[in-house]
């Protein structure tokens, strides 16, 4: 524990991370599946796609081009087996352990994270392993560890554990070190992550809905500010290198009291799929036009603390940059 403790390069080894470190920045998400011909767009996010590794380069080309720093990647399986392990989270077949060296050598320049779950690799749909309708938390961060190495030799430059086990940053800054990666690899915890209904279109995109209960047993109460500060705080303790709230929006007291009490630690706001799918609503409804109401969200959300935003409307946003001032 004290040689992760005393690791501080992993969160500053590239560009962007620095970046990260000094100014504000976004970045947008990409959901792969395990079909390479698929293109899917998600009934309940319309304009956002499942996209197999056929369709990638095409999809990103344009988005790199404007200027995208960054990308945040999710795996979908269809067609592979789902079990209570999570086999597939870190096999070969994994879109996620395909596209990566793909897009390093696409995108030398880009930042690439992963998100860290077994929720939706399981049988289950839950976000750790299961145990006699239990979670066995240490199993399910030993299995995470596994999963984050794995995406990490992949190519991976941050691994984003979104599970809320407790010791997940700690499990896995312990595989990193057994790789050789600890300051190479950086680890984005989603700290501050409620049980949400706001999660409902993304679940659909990733087909990872669990099949019995819900997550309360691990996500924050919507109600609690003081487990989200206590989550936040273990999380620092074990070094990770970022920090999140998830969702944004309705959480923006706890954003801007995580980042007075760490001001260090770069704090990720993520505008999740039911918020990306109110705004796009009310724009077809005729109540905002989608630039200003969406700078109006993220000025909130620069104005509460958060140093990085990841939307889905990235896309649209870096369009907009060189029209807008600054964010």
């Amino acid at each position: 524990m004290s040689n992760i403790n005393r690791v501080i390069q992993s969160g500053y080894f590239n560009d962007t991370l620095r970046q990260w470190q000094c100014q504000n920045t976004h970045i947008t998400s990409l959901n792969l599946i395990d079909e390479p011909d698929v293109k899917e767009e998600i009934t309940s996010m319309p304009g956002v796609y499942r996209q197999g590794l056929n369709h990638v380069k095409s999809m990103l080309d344009p988005v790199v081009e404007s200027g995208l720093k960054s990308l945040l990647i999710f795996g979908v399986i269809n067609k592979l087996p789902k079990d209570q392990y999570g086999t597939h989270a870190d096999s070969l077949e994994n879109p996620v352990i395909q596209a990566l060296p793909l897009l390093k050598n696409w995108y030398p320049e880009l930042t690439i994270a992963c998100d860290v779950c077994l929720c939706p690799y399981t049988s289950d749909g839950h976000c750790g392993i299961i145990e006699n309708q239990l979670i066995d938390n240490g199993k399910s961060i030993n299995r995470l560890g596994e999963i984050a190495l794995s995406y990490a030799l992949a190519g991976a430059d941050i691994v984003a554990p979104s599970c809320m086990m407790d010791g997940h940053v700690t499990a896995i800054k312990q595989s990193l070190m057994k790789g050789n990666l600890l300051s190479r690899v950086s680890v984005l915890s989603y700290s501050a992550k409620f049980c949400s209904v706001f999660y409902g279109p993304f679940r659909d995109a990733a087909n990872c809905a669990p099949s019995f209960s819900n997550r309360s047993s691990y996500q924050i109460p919507v109600g609690s500010s003081s487990i989200a500060e206590r989550v936040v705080d273990r999380d620092v303790s074990e070094s990770c290198d970022m920090t999140m709230v998830k969702p944004g929006i309705m959480y923006l007291d706890i954003v801007r009291k995580i980042k007075d009490k760490h001001p260090n630690i770069p704090l990720f706001i993520y505008q999740v799929s039911g918020e990306y799918a109110m705004l796009y609503h009310a724009v077809q409804a005729g109540v905002v036009t989608l630039k200003e109401g969406l700078l109006e969200i993220l000025r909130s959300m620069r104005r509460a603390g958060g140093d990085v935003i990841i939307t889905y409307y990235t896309p649209e946003i870096l369009k907009w940059l060189k029209e807008v001032s600054p964010l």
